[in-house]
C-alpha cells in the first residue's frame, strides 16, 4: 500500500498560501456514479470544476502519490492556469508493477460495490484500464513531459508504487523542473518544508 503523506498542506503551508484540499469523488465524503466511461478525465474535470467554483483564475498543485498524476494532468489541460506543480512520490509504471496497481483498484472496487450497484465487472474493468492500462504516470504521456510548460518540483519514492525512476525520468524530460531529494525523513522536514514553499513563492504571479 501507498504510505501516508509526509505532511497536511492544509496545515504546513496555508500560513503563506491559500490552500484548498479536494474531496475526491468516491474517495471521501463525495459521491458519485461509477461508470465505464470514468478515467483520468472526470477526475480532471472535477478539479478544475471546483477551482471555477472557488474563483481560483490561476493556482498551484501539489500532488501526492496518485496526485502527483492528477497534477501533470492538470498542467496538461489548463497550462494557462497552473503555475508551478510539485509532485511528491509520483506513482508511475516499471516492467512488472501493474499488477499491483490493478490489484490495488481491485481491492478499492471492492469496497465500493456495496453503495455502488453500477459497479459490475465489465465496469470495473473497464474504469481500470482507463486509470491504470497506461504507461509512464498514466495521466499523461511522455510528449507531453517534454514540452510541459509548468515548473515542476518532484520528490521521489521508493517503492513499488512510487519508482524513484519514474520520478527522475519526469526530471529528466520536463524542461522546467528540479528534483528534490531527500525530502521524506524527519530530519529533512524543515529543508523540505522552505524548498517547497520557496519554489511555489518564486512562480507566484504578482
Amino acid at each position: 500500500r501507498p504510505r501516508p503523506p509526509w505532511i497536511n498542506p492544509l496545515e504546513e503551508l496555508s500560513d503563506r498560501f491559500q490552500v484548498v484540499g479536494m474531496d475526491q469523488r468516491n474517495a471521501g465524503a463525495s459521491v458519485a456514479p461509477i461508470t465505464s466511461d470514468d478515467g483520468w478525465q472526470v477526475y480532471l474535470e472535477d478539479q478544475l470544476a471546483l477551482m471555477d467554483h472557488l474563483g481560483g483564475e490561476r493556482f498551484h498543485v501539489m500532488g501526492g502519490c496518485i496526485g502527483s498524476s492528477y497534477a501533470l494532468g492538470l498542467c496538461q489541460a489548463a497550462p494557462d492556469r497552473v503555475t508551478a506543480a510539485v509532485l511528491q512520490n509520483p506513482i508511475g509504471l516499471t516492467a512488472d508493477n501493474r499488477p499491483q496497481f490493478y490489484a490495488m483498484f481491485d481491492e478499492w472496487a471492492d469496497e465500493m460495490r456495496s453503495t455502488h450497484p453500477e459497479l459490475d465487472d465489465e465496469v470495473e474493468v473497464s474504469f481500470r484500464y482507463r486509470m491504470f492500462g497506461g504507461d509512464f504516470v498514466f495521466a499523461v504521456e511522455r510528449d507531453f513531459v517534454r514540452s510541459c510548460p509548468i515548473p515542476l518540483m518532484v520528490m521521489p519514492g521508493g517503492d513499488d508504487f512510487h519508482p524513484r525512476a519514474v520520478a527522475e525520468e519526469i526530471v529528466a524530460l520536463a524542461p522546467d523542473s528540479v528534483l528534490l531529494s531527500p525530502w521524506g525523513e524527519d530530519e529533512n522536514r524543515g529543508n523540505t518544508l522552505l524548498r517547497v514553499a520557496e519554489f511555489l513563492g518564486a512562480h507566484t504571479p504578482n
